[in-house]
């Protein structure tokens, strides 16, 4: 089953249900957000919860995304309660390129990164939890979500704009402060890897960008292995394109191990929060050779996840240099 969100003509947010080709929305006019919470309330599935309110009309998906109607699939009436977080080094191969960028920083033999990716590699599926802590970032929060089709707008101040084609859990808190978790959508976790490569110590500032995630919200368990295609389109011409690779048969942590290390912090547990955390890539266009434009559009699509996630890219307008007043 696949949920989304989308606008309706007299502006309403309503919940899209797709469990085949065809998608309907549900009878009851509401936001995920809600729709999750009743369900948590009530102690049943969303499944269960669908099949108890019903379908109503059939909706058009791809139409609606090309008009613009298709939103972030999940979001918070108060941005400041959504968080995008993400972890690093967490699948097989992604170290490579990791450390490429960050030894031309260091005369080390070994960087961090790759300690820290063969930490997961020797203890992130342990048998019983908690395993080694993966690398963990901190993106922003619900303001800096870009809605499908909506631009990923770059700083005026950054050296880059590049895709990171991700799996993203999508997580709300119960009242009781017990994280659930609704499902897993695709995800454009966008950095800055010209200021990550000078400096691993700047990756948190890297990683200080926008995101994007769905349109569609896979409920259930992750396929142990997913295969899908990024690319980035300039006009016509599709200038990079790369199968990526995700699900636990081609990470060096479990799900369960990464989930651990995220919401063991009770800041994460805040009764209501909304979280998007995501899991990782191995596959970028920079390490290519790539640079984007503004105008490049990128695209995420997997089988299974739905409609493919696509965001341009621009740049923010110079605001120069931030001041602070005193009171």
């Amino acid at each position: 089953m696949l949920l989304s969100q989308c606008l309706f003509d007299d502006g309403t947010v309503q919940v899209v249900v797709r469990d085949g080709p065809e998608a309907y929305a549900l009878k009851q006019r509401m936001s995920l957000h809600a729709f999750v919470l009743d369900c948590i309330d009530k102690g049943i599935s969303l499944r269960q919860a669908v099949g108890v309110i019903g379908l109503g009309d059939a909706v058009d998906l791809a139409t609606a995304a090309a008009e613009g109607r298709v939103l972030s699939p999940i979001s918070h009436e108060d941005p400041a309660h959504l968080h995008l977080t993400g972890t690093g080094l967490t699948h097989l191969g992604s170290a490579a390129t990791r450390d490429a960028m960050h030894s031309a920083a260091t005369d080390e033999a070994t960087t961090d990164s790759m300690r820290m990716f063969n930490m997961g590699r020797e203890n992130g599926k342990p048998a019983h939890l908690p395993g080694a802590q993966p690398e963990w970032f901190y993106k922003g929060n619900g303001s800096a979500v870009a809605a499908p089709g909506k631009p990923l707008e770059m700083p005026a101040f950054a050296e880059d704009g590049g895709e990171e084609p991700e799996i993203a859990g999508i997580y709300v808190i119960g009242r009781d402060g017990t994280p659930f978790r609704v499902g897993f959508a695709l995800a454009n976790e966008f950095s800055d890897h010209v200021v990550e490569r000078g400096n691993y110590l700047w990756l948190a500032h890297s990683k200080l960008r926008m995101a994007s995630f769905g349109p569609e919200i896979l409920v259930g368990e992750l396929p142990v292995s997913i295969e899908g295609t990024s690319r980035i389109r300039r006009g016509e011409d599709v200038v990079w394109e790369k199968p990526f690779l995700s699900g636990e048969a081609n990470m060096s942590h479990s799900l369960a191990n990464l989930e651990h290390h995220h919401f063991k912090y009770a800041l994460f547990r805040q009764p209501g929060d909304v979280h998007v955390h995501m899991f990782g890539t191995a596959t970028l266009s920079f390490a290519d050779g790539v640079r984007t434009k503004e105008g490049d559009v990128f695209e995420i699509e997997a089988p299974g996840f739905g409609l493919p996630l696509r965001n341009p890219l621009s740049r923010a307008v110079d605001q120069g240099v931030a001041t602070v007043r005193a009171l």
